[in-house]
């Protein structure tokens, strides 16, 4: 029996950094930001919906997110659109990856886990968390957004707290070794779970 681990946090709380200590523990990682990187690249199964439906989104063959951006910021409705189409997608590349995997746990790093209702197909959900003044420090330090940006972002996702309290185990990533060892005991817990199921 394979284990379904659904590992979400909001953004700059060190989820992928996390997700990588689930595969040293020997865990298979399906991550859904590349998952819809393979649907929009040339010769993704999102390219041709996408083009019948926004001829403007698609360069040189693939999805442009750039172009998508501007598409969903002139009309607000786009965005359901283009989820329409991509989530259905998204959920075929997951179930195709399962099938093909032989792990005792595999988890599905997934950042709108609970705002999609993708933690009803988990067995359980890891939630990644930091304080709210190192989570702003982080995302600023990489020089992409703005505060402002990062504010709009932090009003589409669950608070924190929030995923916190529905979570099966939070993961605290203050530093990489006590996420770590936080992540060892999860897997260590769930193997153990399976073992005298």
């Amino acid at each position: 029996m394979t284990f379904k681990l659904g590992l979400t946090g909001s953004i700059g709380m060190g989820k992928s950094t996390t997700a990588a200590m689930f595969v040293e523990e020997g865990c298979a990682l399906w991550d859904a930001d590349a998952a819809v990187h393979r649907l929009y690249d040339v010769g993704g199964a999102a390219v041709a919906p996408m083009q019948a439906q926004f001829p403007d989104a698609v360069a040189d063959g693939a999805v442009s997110r750039e172009r998508l951006r501007v598409i969903i910021a002139d009309d607000p409705t786009a965005l359901k659109a283009i989820e329409s189409i991509v989530h259905p997608l998204v959920v075929t590349d997951r179930q195709n990856f399962l099938a093909g995997v032989d792990a005792d746990i595999v988890v599905f790093d997934i950042p709108l886990l609970f705002e999609t209702g993708g933690d009803k197909a988990m067995d359980a959900v890891a939630v990644v968390h930091v304080d709210a003044a190192t989570q702003r420090a982080r995302v600023l330090a990489r020089g992409s957004m703005t505060d402002a940006q990062f504010d709009a972002i932090l009003t589409k996702q669950m608070p924190s707290a929030e995923k916190c309290e529905r979570a099966d185990y939070v993961i605290e990533t203050d530093t990489v070794e006590h996420a770590r060892a936080q992540v060892h005991s999860v897997v260590r817990q769930i193997r153990g779970s399976v073992a005298h199921a």
